[in-house]
């Protein structure tokens, strides 16, 4: 195993200040390995043996994720945008996701164990009709084998989601709801191209929490435009006084092209926080959650009390597998990772001829344990060395021990060593500073561990990598637009 000490890129520098100063920028908005492309013509041969098998262990996570690509309006921020909200649009493609449904369940690998954790991710689902948000969850509740605590998770914005919607889904099975607050700030919201005042957004979550049915879980972002310090101050006050029974805290990360990017070159919107701003707010929202003993989850998701589990959120980091739904979803199902398109009338014509809406697919490689080892113990803050050394070999853990003091002298980690090395009872736990700078060190130890730290990936002749990134994670918007 080969690594360079002495490259800043790989451990970050030596600094008073690795909160805000140990990388120049993150790597991106989620870690993963590589994975190498089926090509176009071998992708339904390959889905089709796929799900014509049980999966390798009945006993193995699984999950449904089922996207909604329409939204009223765009987010300055978001890179998911796809269609915007047409009546007549939204009644085909649901129409065809329904299909869709009744096909998939259907399959011999669907059918072979239960599924834990549902996502109904967008897009913006609750742009759906009362009816509509029904019908589908009931049709996944009667066609797919889900465990007797399955959670069900609906993604959305508060506005126009109102009693007749809410009580809709929960009528469907519903229940959990994921929202996308951003920040409570009008001027904040305004400017993100989000509805509602603070106040009606205060009042509208206040009453879903009144139900006392399902968890009500917030997004916040910190980095926005105008978002001041204390404005976000203001977001993790108002989160406690929603009532919410939990929050994820994501970073604003900046893609170019998108209608902020654009606007800021405008003039017409100031500059977004900058990387060392952004890392005094997560310092705020960590300390702010300590204090008013929040119980955390991940390093960037924070519960109010038992009733948010977040299994979704934390399956998809692990080996867990994902069955995709819809126009633009993503998953794996039997080592077959794949994003279905994203094109409107080439999901509906591949569904009405029963073919697998999938544009791009890569296979898993046999070490893909290794990195969602890595993944999953950066998201939570730890990375245990008979873990690691479980799915990566006996001695990983060890053999990594100088990088792992190298982050630990440039202050991103703790360093626990068991008293001897067959006991394997050692532990990597990440500062604040190692938090904030999470998915770039996850990402950094996944290349090491395949031994592609500093390369790049090869080209094919359409000029796209010819090993594509497994990191993709469905559900929520932060596979382009936010990670922590």
């Amino acid at each position: 195993m080969k690594f360079d000490l002495h490259n800043v890129e790989l451990v970050g520098q030596q600094t008073p200040d690795p909160l805000r100063f140990a990388f120049q920028r993150k790597k991106g908005p989620h870690a993963g390995g590589m994975m190498h492309a089926v090509k176009g013509e071998e992708i339904q041969t390959s889905l089709e043996n796929a799900h014509s098998l049980k999966p390798q262990s009945a006993l193995a996570p699984r999950c449904l994720y089922i996207h909604i690509p329409f939204c009223r309006v765009r987010c300055t921020y978001c890179n998911f945008f796809q269609y915007a909200s047409s009546k007549s649009l939204i009644e085909s493609y649901v129409e065809a996701l329904r299909e869709e449904i009744r096909w998939k369940a259907s399959q011999i690998w669907t059918q072979a164990a239960p599924f834990q954790a549902v996502y109904i991710g967008g897009g913006t689902p609750t742009d759906l009709s009362a009816e509509q948000i029904r019908t589908i969850v009931s049709d996944i509740r009667s066609q797919f084998p889900l465990t007797p605590d399955c959670e069900i998770t609906l993604e959305g914005r508060i506005n126009r989601f109102g009693p007749e919607k809410f009580e809709a889904a929960l009528e469907g099975g519903v229940n959990r709801f994921s929202f996308g607050v951003q920040s409570f700030n009008t001027a904040v919201r305004k400017s993100a191209k989000r509805f509602d005042e603070r106040e009606e957004v205060l009042k509208t979550i206040q009453n879903l929490v009144s139900y006392n049915a399902a968890p009500i879980v917030l997004d916040l972002l910190y980095g926005l435009p105008h978002q001041t310090l204390d404005i976000w101050q203001q977001d993790l006050e108002d989160y406690l006084e929603s009532g919410a029974h939990g929050v994820d805290l994501y970073q604003l990360i900046e893609m170019q092209g998108l209608p902020m990017a654009k606007m800021v070159e405008q003039g017409k919107l100031p500059h977004p926080a900058d990387t060392q701003m952004k890392a005094t707010m997560f310092e705020m929202g960590v300390k702010f959650m300590a204090k008013h003993h929040q119980k955390r989850l991940s390093v960037n998701h924070w519960a109010s009390d038992n009733r948010e589990r977040s299994i979704y959120n934390s399956l998809a980091k692990t080996t867990a597998e994902i069955m995709p739904l819809g126009a633009g979803a993503g998953g794996n199902v039997n080592g077959c990772q794949m994003m279905q398109t994203r094109d409107m009338d080439t999901y509906i014509s591949a569904i009405t001829d029963r073919r697998y809406p999938v544009t791009m697919m890569t296979m898993a490689p046999a070490n893909r344990a290794v990195s969602a080892e890595v993944k999953c113990g950066f998201d939570a803050g730890v990375l245990a060395q008979h873990k690691l050394d479980r799915v990566a070999g006996a001695g990983t853990f060890a053999a990594l021990t100088p990088l792992f003091e190298t982050w630990e002298s440039n202050g991103l980690v703790y360093l626990e060593r068991s008293g001897s090395d067959i006991e394997g009872r050692g532990y990597l736990t990440l500062t604040v500073a190692g938090q904030f700078w999470g998915v770039t060190l996850a990402q950094n130890l996944i290349e090491v561990l395949q031994g592609t730290s500093g390369q790049t990936p090869p080209k094919t002749e359409g000029g796209m990598p010819s090993a594509m990134p497994s990191g993709m994670v469905p559900g929520k918007k932060m596979p382009v637009s936010m990670a922590s």
